[in-house]
């Protein structure tokens, strides 16, 4: 008789084990430490959580990989538009993530690079209220900041074009219009 496969999470050292190669330090979230998560902001506040959930986000399990995506759109570009301090340090992460072939979100993941290339939201607000261009945390130069973190590694684009799945060539597509303007 055969039995359900027990549900097995990986906990976020052993995901990121998995991809950093231990002899040179290198792979996609082989950074994560070198980026001050407890003194930038998200929308629940302190970042400190987003190298976690990244380290999710890369899990082989899809359920623990779209559970830590849903978590962190709603901390880095929540609504699909209003982007944080903590986003432009996360999408070079993004970036590479979208192009480990293991990754099972990578559709997902590519849109959410689209949303934050497209978020004008703060720079909307200030054109109506430009006071907000005065207060000591800026939520437009965050905004500046996390679109051309998502344009300085279009280059990538060409990459992922070149892939066989679909979702990926039409989020990928999709982005690529985003970073013509």
């Amino acid at each position: 008789m055969r039995t359900a496969p027990t549900h097995q999470t990986s906990n976020p050292r052993t995901a990121r084990e998995t991809l950093t190669t231990e002899k040179t330090g290198t792979g996609p979230l082989a950074a994560l430490d070198q980026v001050p998560w407890h003194q930038i902001q998200d929308s629940t506040g302190s970042a400190a959580a987003i190298p976690g959930l990244l380290v999710h986000l890369a899990s082989e399990d899809a359920e623990t990989a779209r559970t830590a995506l849903g978590e962190l759109r709603k901390r880095i570009c929540q609504y699909g538009f209003v982007v944080e301090q903590a986003t432009a340090a996360t999408v070079p992460f993004l970036w590479e993530l979208a192009q480990v072939p293991r990754v099972t979100c990578r559709p997902q993941i590519i849109q959410l690079l689209k949303n934050i290339a497209d978020a004008r939201q703060w720079e909307s607000i200030a054109t109506a209220y430009p006071k907000l261009l005065n207060h000591r945390e800026n939520p437009v130069v965050w905004e500046q900041k996390a679109r051309q973190a998502v344009r300085s590694r279009r280059g990538a684009l060409e990459h992922l074009m070149d892939e066989n799945d679909t979702e990926i060539a039409r989020a990928t597509t999709e982005l690529a219009r985003a970073l013509e303007d």
